[in-house]
């Protein structure tokens, strides 16, 4: 199974047009469009009954000690952790793309609805759900698609992966509210092919500079 992105080169900067924050030189960060990038897929096993798809990052600092910190940096070897940007079940079997700023087309503070998504899926909460919780303005359930908003301070570049499942199942066994854990859970045993796509994003405008 292939999958691929008019919106996304694999392996490639991530554009600002689909993550959550991008850099704002006078208070590091701003909102950004939040777009779903454009994707796309082949090659798909005959007995598919459904896809499932996760969109996470795989550097999420696994301690807040350093967190926007203005006169140091989040150290490249604290051990890193995983975070959940987007998690789509139940996509039918005959489905082959996803369109651009269809699942999601700005923030939304507060959140989004769901767990019912477009054209019969269902969509998970992402770690924003947690990320916000304390936070007055912005607490809710993000359900769907929002995108990267890594340490404006951290001194690595972010990974970010796409990954979508092939299963030999047409609903996941999943009622409610649920998480990417949740869902990499109940697709055990299930899954006829992976494929995946990656990308990377950072809010550090030392690391950008350094890129140039």
């Amino acid at each position: 199974m292939k999958l691929t992105s008019d919106s996304i080169q694999n392996e490639q900067p991530i554009s600002a047009d689909f993550a959550f924050c991008k850099i704002d030189p006078a208070k590091h960060v701003t909102l950004s469009s939040n777009q779903n990038p454009q994707l796309a897929w082949d090659e798909v096993p005959t007995q598919t009954k459904s896809f499932a798809l996760i969109f996470h990052d795989r550097d999420v600092p696994s301690r807040p000690d350093d967190l926007f910190m203005e006169d140091r940096e989040i150290p490249a070897t604290l051990p890193r952790v995983d975070f959940y940007h987007w998690v789509l079940v139940d996509i039918p079997p005959t489905q082959r793309a996803i369109e651009a700023a269809t699942y999601s087309k700005a923030v939304k503070p507060r959140g989004k609805n769901g767990p019912a998504g477009p054209n019969n899926t269902r969509q998970g909460l992402n770690g924003y759900t947690q990320w916000f919780a304390n936070d007055h303005d912005m607490n809710g359930d993000y359900f769907g698609y929002d995108g990267p908003c890594p340490p404006w301070n951290d001194s690595i570049v972010h990974r970010y992966a796409f990954t979508l499942y092939a299963l030999d199942i047409e609903r996941l066994p999943l009622d409610g509210k649920f998480t990417g854990p949740d869902v990499l859970k109940a697709i055990d045993g299930h899954v006829l092919a992976r494929a995946e796509l990656s990308g990377t994003y950072t809010l550090n405008s030392r690391l950008l500079a350094d890129a140039e």
